[in-house]
């Protein structure tokens, strides 16, 4: 006897085929994109940045800039002496003309700090424009004078205001960058000092002498010294100072 098949199911027979193969086919796609997703191989390493080192000091300088001043002195300790650099713009456009003192270079100076290798000198801070520059306006007296100096591993970024005393930041080789360990300051009026601060943030410790006789002529000053703490931070990297006029630590 032949059987006959109803159309009814033939059709439903090519439905359900379809969609298992369909099916399949969509779990092989899901399979597929997972597998993408969570390669590792397909992840690409990141690679540690490397020390720049150079054989001549001077190719350190970016354009665009020439060597104003430069330091000697150990900042590591390792017998070597270290090299930084104070650089100075040379924008045409940074030249004024001032009424009394003709024409000015108002580029802004930075500093860079080379450290003495067997390999060459190693990089190890820059701040292209973190000072003014030597020719700024003092009003009715003369601007502060900038001074670096490298002494006893550490380096001093030292501002001689004359008749107004001085103030002076320490700077100290660490974690990949130098960072403010020690802050000093004078203010005085004339040859009397009125008062002198210093700041020891490793520690978090504040002394301030403060003269009560202030209106002695002769040097005869008289000190009450105050101790006392402040709140202890993270570190102030050379780096990271746009600008030695803005930056103060005189609130701390």
């Amino acid at each position: 006897m032949i059987k006959i098949i109803k159309p009814s199911l033939v059709i439903t027979l090519i439905l359900l085929t379809l969609t298992a193969v369909s099916c399949k086919k969509d779990s092989k796609a899901t399979k597929t994109s997972n597998t993408e997703v969570v390669d590792l191989k397909q992840t690409p390493e990141v690679e540690e940045q490397a020390v720049e080192v150079k054989k001549e000091p001077a190719d350190f300088i970016p354009k665009s800039y020439v060597p104003f001043d430069t330091i000697y002195g150990d900042l590591n300790k390792d017998g070597a002496e270290d090299l930084v650099y104070i650089i100075k713009g040379t924008d045409k456009s940074k030249f004024v003309t001032d009424e009394y003192r003709g024409e000015l270079d108002r580029n802004r100076r930075g500093i860079i700090v080379l450290l003495n290798t067997k390999n060459g000198y190693e990089l190890a801070v820059k701040n292209y424009n973190c000072f003014s520059s030597e020719n700024e306006d003092g009003g009715v007296y003369y601007a502060p004078e900038l001074d670096i100096e490298i002494s006893k591993g550490k380096l001093y970024v030292h501002y001689a205001h004359g008749r107004y005393g001085y103030w002076r930041y320490t700077f100290r080789l660490q974690n990949n960058d130098l960072e403010l360990i020690g802050y000093d300051a004078s203010d005085n009026h004339g040859p009397i000092v009125l008062s002198d601060i210093s700041i020891n943030f490793l520690t978090g410790q504040k002394i301030v002498n403060r003269n009560v006789n202030e209106n002695t002529y002769d040097g005869d000053e008289i000190f009450e010294k105050t101790v006392s703490k402040i709140e202890r931070k993270k570190l102030t990297k050379l780096s990271e100072i746009k600008d030695f006029d803005e930056f103060d630590t005189r609130e701390e």
